[in-house]
Parts: C-alpha cells; sequence; structure tokens
C-alpha cells in the first residue's frame, strides 16, 4: 500500500501540477475514512457481541465469522491515522507509521486467509458432508496459524516502512522503491492464490446443490458467497490500479503524460475507498442474509429500546 503522494516529472522536465488531485483528496478520503471507522466499529462489534452472547462458538463457521469481525477491526484501527494523513500529512512519526502499516496488512492478509479458510470449511461441508475434516484438530488451531502468518507477513513489512520528507512534507513510506513494488506484487499474487480457491470452491458448491433432489438453500453459502463477492469486488480493482501505478514508477510512455497520470490518481483513490469499505460492509451482508443474526439483532435493539 502506497500511502504517500508525490508529483512527478515528464521527460521535458515540465512539472505535472496535481494540487487540484491533493485537493480532492484531502476533503473526500478523510470525510469517507470518518465514515467507515464508525460504522465498521457499531456493525464488527454488534457481530462480536451477537456471536458471544447468542451463537455456539465452537462452530467452525462461527469461529471463522468471528475472527474477520476481528479482523476488519484491525484494519479499522489504522484509518483516523489515514485520514489525517490526508489533511496534515505524517504528524505521527516513524513508530506511528510502522504501526499503522503493520494494522493495515495485518488486516489485509487475515481477512484474505479467513475468507477463503470459510470457503473451503462450507465446501467440505457440502461437498464432502461424511467426511471428518470439520473435527479435524488442524482446523482448531488454523485460526492461529492465520493470525501468526499475517502477523509476520505484516510484520516484515511494515519493518521497513519509514517517514520520508520532500519539499517540506512528510510521508509514511518504505524505504525503497523496489520494497514498495515487491509489497504490492506480493500483495496480487496472495489475491490471485486466494480468487483462484474460492472460486473453485463455490463453482463445486453450487453444483452440488444443483444437483440435490431437495433442492434445499444453504444460507450460509448464499452469504459466504456474498462476502467473498462483495471482497473481491472492492479488491480486484484496486490491486489492478496499484499494478498500474509500478508500471507509471517504471516510466511507460502510456503512463508519461500529464492528464493519464491525474486520471490514475483519481481511479486510485476511488479504488482504495471501494476497497477499504469492506471493513464495515460484512455486518451488513449478515443482517440481510443471517436470519439468526436479523433475530439476535432484533432482540438487542428490543432490549435497548426497553432500557
Amino acid at each position: 500500500m502506497t500511502e504517500g503522494y508525490t508529483d512527478y516529472t515528464e521527460p521535458e522536465d515540465q512539472l505535472c501540477r496535481k494540487e487540484e488531485v491533493v485537493e480532492v483528496g484531502s476533503i473526500v478520503v478523510p470525510v469517507f475514512f470518518a465514515l467507515l471507522v464508525v460504522l465498521s466499529c457499531i456493525g464488527n462489534l454488534m457481530v462480536l457481541v451477537i456471536l458471544l452472547l447468542y451463537e455456539k462458538f465452537r462452530l467452525p463457521i462461527n469461529v471463522l465469522i468471528f475472527n474477520l469481525a476481528v479482523s476488519d477491526l484491525l484494519f479499522t484501527f489504522g484509518l483516523p491515522f489515514w485520514a489525517s494523513y490526508y489533511i496534515w500529512g505524517w504528524t505521527f512519526g516513524e513508530a506511528g507509521c510502522k504501526a499503522v502499516k503493520f494494522l493495515f496488512y495485518v488486516g489485509f492478509y487475515s481477512s484474505v486467509l479467513f475468507l477463503t479458510l470459510m470457503t473451503v470449511q462450507r465446501y467440505m461441508a457440502v461437498v464432502h458432508p461424511l467426511s471428518d475434516w470439520e473435527r479435524c484438530r488442524c482446523f482448531s488451531v488454523a485460526p492461529f496459524i492465520i493470525w501468526m502468518l499475517s502477523g509476520t507477513a505484516a510484520l516484515l513489512v511494515s519493518l521497513r516502512s519509514q517517514v520520508l520528507e520532500n519539499e517540506g512534507n512528510l510521508y509514511c513510506e518504505f524505504d525503497s522503491i523496489r520494497l514498495k513494488h515487491a509489497s504490492v506484487y506480493l500483495q496480487i499474487v496472495f489475491f490471485l492464490i486466494a480468487f483462484c480457491i474460492m472460486g473453485f470452491c463455490h463453482v463445486r458448491m453450487f453444483q452440488t446443490v444443483a444437483r440435490s433432489q431437495t433442492r434445499k438453500r444453504h444460507k450460509t453459502i448464499k452469504l459466504i458467497f456474498c462476502i467473498g463477492l462483495l471482497f473481491f469486488t472492492g479488491w480486484a480493482p484496486y490491486n489492478i490500479v496499484m499494478f498500474l501505478r509500478i508500471l507509471q514508477d517504471y516510466g511507460l510512455s502510456s503512463f508519461v503524460d500529464c492528464n493519464v497520470s491525474i486520471y490514475l490518481d483519481y481511479a486510485f483513490y476511488t479504488c482504495r475507498l471501494l476497497a477499504f469499505s469492506h471493513c464495515c460492509l460484512n455486518p451488513v451482508l449478515y443482517a440481510l442474509i443471517g436470519e439468526k443474526f436479523q433475530k439476535h439483532l432484533q432482540t438487542i435493539l428490543k432490549k435497548m429500546c426497553s432500557k
């Protein structure tokens, strides 16, 4: 993730002026991030409360939903700092830079892994219902392994982040352009692998459901599919734009033009806002699709209104 913003110089040494892009970003991004923080905290905390008070926490799917909500909250905790960044620049020091980078990457990697594991868990339950995979001890320790892997990957990336100064402005960036590109490549590859696994599982699940004589609708499959679709709808454009920005860094002729660069910056803002929205939209899907979740939510709201 590149959180800094730097103008670039054309081959003719003519500066590409982007004051309007920066001004739009300094207004739209902080407001949108503030809204995401409020909605994500309310929604995900409500999910955690419902799972702990009303659901059987030992069920594999509930454990994964719980961890996904925690992952979304961790991701959310970094947004206020980025919102401030777009207004005043980076004012939280190098330690804050590393911490916020860590929150972003641990939230991204863990959410991808938990979504993938949720899909695989439902795949085994639907396509191979007689297997003992869910009772296997490896599944019970899977969340711990995911957090360890995500934390390690995020830590390695965050440790190579530092505060840089350019024309009096402070930026929270990687300490080298090669590392920035490597992190983007890793993020894209990680994203594509998860997409292939989840795509295969969903195709096989729908084939199994379609052949079922009872034609029973699987609410959990529908929920997981919608969460996965929402995640990829948000993150796919973001990864594409990040890759195009790497091509711009390499100075490809198609991206050297100032107007193209400005359009790419606007696309980057838009795709980032869309991608970051995933942290608050998952609870909305639970409420819209999950019948049990709806009942528990109504119970909580009634108790709150009666006080």
